[in-house]
């Protein structure tokens, strides 16, 4: 198979498709490797590192779209790429598509066939393309909001970890996932006082048996959250649906209730968010504040750490990458339901129920076009 890694041109995403090891490893399987110049370079890779694994190196982007079977790339196409994608063409990526709806309106218009790491998953309901980037996301989250609880960026001015004879900052986190149980092994690390919500009870026996003992486990409603905001300093949205819209778990009535300068970090902002007044921000303007509260909604957090989130995103996507290849994208997703649920628009048809739900488009089950 003929197979690209553009550029990526999205805001501050220094994050690249595949390594110079993911690459070499494609090439060995048999197939033809095609990278966009300084296409690694933000993530610590040269041309040079490409060309020496066996890729070849074109100039632009639209030379790698218009040669390539299938696309492997981070992020989602933004509009400027539409225009540059094929009929029948292959995209693995995060796509996200039930928060945005022109960009799936654009993959139907295309014919397009998307692959999306998101909604891969597991027998077990794991999302295993979905891990290493959460896993980058919940850590850093604690990361960006002890870094914005500090007063000359508006926050409240208070140290995460406290220290002696001075309270620790409180932190909440929605969701007991991943990002939530990353979230918390990081902000507990730092000595803050913790508390995790989930609705699953027996996942928060699991946390309650794993964390540290700063780390306070309660179980996730309307009334409980309503109760909390008021109290806590740092507030992380760690919801996920997959390939659905996260619920608002916070909305706009609450921020009153909450301590001037307290943090949210919305980590779920790329699937619509869970907190109602969080819009996707950039890296480059990270924050806004809306009645004293602010707000961080970076849409690709880990495209700020791209050393540590493209070799970590490569290790989990790489052997599903060379199934694709190896057998052609039919009979790998036949053959494979992990893949099978990656599939959600094919030849323009919603084949992905959320997907389908969140903009009132006709689904069509995917063992149709299989």
């Amino acid at each position: 198979m003929i197979i690209g890694v553009p550029k990526e041109i999205k805001n501050n995403e220094n994050r690249v498709g595949a390594t110079p090891a993911g690459v070499n490893e494609l090439v060995r399987n048999g197939h033809t490797v095609y990278v966009q110049a300084t296409a690694g370079e933000g993530s610590g890779f040269a041309d040079e590192e490409y060309a020496n694994a066996g890729a070849t190196i074109l100039p632009t982007i639209a030379e790698v779209y218009a040669i390539a079977e299938m696309i492997v790339k981070v992020k989602e196409p933004i509009e400027s790429e539409y225009s540059l994608i094929k009929d029948n063409q292959l995209l693995f990526t995060y796509f996200h598509f039930a928060s945005h709806e022109p960009l799936t309106k654009a993959m139907i218009e295309r014919n397009a066939v998307c692959l999306a790491y998101e909604t891969v998953e597991r027998p077990d309901r794991s999302l295993p393309l979905l891990v290493p980037m959460s896993e980058v996301a919940g850590r850093m989250s604690i990361q960006e909001g002890a870094k914005y609880l500090e007063k000359p960026l508006k926050g409240r001015g208070i140290l995460l970890g406290g220290v002696p004879g001075v309270r620790p900052a409180q932190v909440l986190i929605l969701g007991g996932g991943v990002v939530g149980t990353n979230a918390a092994k990081m902000a507990a690390g730092m000595g803050a006082d913790v508390t995790i919500l989930d609705t699953n009870l027996a996942r928060l026996r699991y946390l309650d048996d794993v964390l540290p003992a700063n780390v306070t486990t309660q179980m996730s409603n309307g009334y409980v959250i309503r109760e909390l905001v008021k109290t806590h300093d740092l507030i992380i949205g760690a919801v996920l649906i997959p390939g659905a819209k996260a619920p608002n778990l916070i909305t706009r009535d609450m921020l009153k209730t909450m301590k001037p300068g307290t943090v949210l970090v919305d980590v779920a902002v790329d699937q619509g968010g869970c907190i109602e007044t969080c819009k996707p921000t950039t890296h480059e303007n990270p924050t806004f504040i809306i009645d004293d509260v602010v707000h961080y909604c970076v849409a690709n957090m880990p495209g700020a750490v791209p050393f540590t989130s493209t070799q970590a995103l490569t290790n989990a996507t790489l052997p599903y990458v060379v199934q694709v290849a190896n057998k052609g994208w039919k009979e790998a997703c036949a053959n494979s339901e992990e893949l099978k649920k990656g599939l959600n628009v094919v030849n323009g048809k919603v084949v992905y129920k959320g997907v389908a739900e969140a903009f009132g488009l006709e689904y069509t089950d995917v063992n149709t076009v299989l």
